[in-house]
This record gives C-alpha cells, sequence and structure tokens, in this order.
C-alpha cells in the first residue's frame, strides 16, 4: 500500500542537498516519489509500506548527513 509521509528535515543548504536526498531514496526499492525543499525544511516521500518503513526512509535521510525532526 502507498503510504505518504512529509518529514521535517534540517541541514539542507541548497538544491544539491535536495538533490542527495532524492538520489539517495530514489535508488530504494519501494520509493514511488521524493519531493524536497531545502527552503521550507521538509521532504515529502510517497513509499510501498510492504517494502520498506518510514522509519527506513528516516534512516537513509539521516544516513546521508541530515537530521530529520520529530
Amino acid at each position: 500500500m502507498k503510504t505518504s509521509v512529509k518529514l521535517t528535515v534540517t541541514g539542507m543548504k541548497c538544491g544539491g542537498c535536495e538533490n542527495t536526498i532524492k538520489t539517495e531514496l530514489g535508488n530504494k526499492e519501494g520509493i514511488v516519489s521524493v519531493d524536497a525543499s531545502h527552503v521550507d525544511d521538509y521532504v515529502d516521500v510517497v513509499f510501498d509500506d510492504a517494502v520498506i518503513s518510514a522509519d527506513d526512509v528516516i534512516e537513509l535521510i539521516e544516513k546521508a548527513g541530515f537530521t530529520v525532526e520529530d
């Protein structure tokens, strides 16, 4: 089932940071789409929760060097 989550993400400073997150997540099985904004500090992810979990998505963003706020 497709699930959407909008996360507050800090540490993005430019479009390159947005692209890093889009690339990191976009290469993973189960990710349907990724939208990111360094100006508004968010990452919006649509994913198949039968393949990948929201916790996995958060872990991938943090491994890329960014902070997901609660």
